[in-house]
């Protein structure tokens, strides 16, 4: 027999050595389908019936020259596998052509997310903008309160029997509401009538510490529209009633609200 010409690389499990001993089996079947024809009868030879371990007739093995294939290179599969490589070429060539969804999946929801602190930030900004601009407003309106307080207390607290009428409109000046009108009632029916009588005087103002102190005025509560203020006020009275002229310490609450023309006193409570 002929040698049989190994062109492959590699051992026993070599693919050129696997292909070769496919190809020998392959011939050897050929070869017994070919005596089983001579013979005139399946499988029959001189009377008897061939086996496949059996040689054909004459007693030799015709010489089959088998090539290997010429493998460039090494053999491209895994070791321990038998799958080519030309096989799972298509499928991995279709999974690497899909689109990976995943990672444009995860840029979405980063992009929601980033999105959505962007807008709590700015949220988040306005309130911290509006509350500090509530927050200076109200710092005004305490200050401006607080002065017309001190102002409007000893005009709105004091009148003279002698010039009623300008006091009483010099102290609606500072009024407002329905309190400008309770205000009007009340001198005209009550309080004129009976300074006109006893020829009452009294001079009201608002208490302040010796040397350059600051009235006892304090802010109970503001807000940019709305203020509530606690003044000391000592009111000095004369009248053909007593016979001297009478002090009296008092606590009084103001209540003003901003209008058009300034803050106005809309209530007055002695305490």
């Amino acid at each position: 027999m002929a040698n049989t010409s190994l062109r492959g690389r590699g051992g026993a499990g070599s693919p050129a050595r696997r292909s070769l001993s496919a190809a020998a089996r392959a011939a050897a079947k050929r070869s017994e389908r070919t005596e089983r024809g001579a013979g005139g009868a399946p499988g029959v030879v001189a009377g008897r019936t061939l086996r496949p371990e059996d040689p054909p007739a004459g007693g030799e093995v015709p010489e089959q020259d088998w090539e290997a294939p010429d493998w460039e290179g090494p053999d491209p599969r895994p070791a321990g596998t038998d799958t080519d490589p030309a096989e799972t070429a298509p499928a991995a060539a279709g999974a690497a052509g899909r689109p990976e969804r995943a990672p444009g999946r995860r840029r979405g929801v980063l992009c929601a997310a980033l999105a959505l602190l962007a807008v709590l930030g700015l949220v988040a900004a306005a309130v911290l903008a509006l509350q500090y601009r509530d927050g200076r407003a109200a710092e005004r309106a305490r200050a401006e309160a607080a002065a017309a307080a001190r102002r409007a207390a000893p005009v709105v607290l004091s009148y003279d029997h002698r010039r009623l009428d300008r006091d009483f409109a010099a102290a609606r000046a500072h009024l407002t509401g329905a309190f400008r009108e309770e205000y009007r009632r009340t001198t005209t029916s009550v309080v004129g009538p009976t300074a006109r009588k006893y020829r009452g005087v009294v001079r009201a103002s608002v208490v302040a510490p010796p040397g350059d102190g600051d009235p006892a005025v304090s802010v109970v509560s503001a807000s940019p529209d709305r203020a509530v203020v606690l003044l000391f006020v000592n009111q000095v009275t004369t009248s053909t009633q007593v016979p001297g002229p009478r002090v009296d310490l008092n606590r009084v609450r103001m209540t003003l609200a901003r209008t058009g023309a300034g803050w106005k006193v809309s209530a007055v409570d002695a305490l």
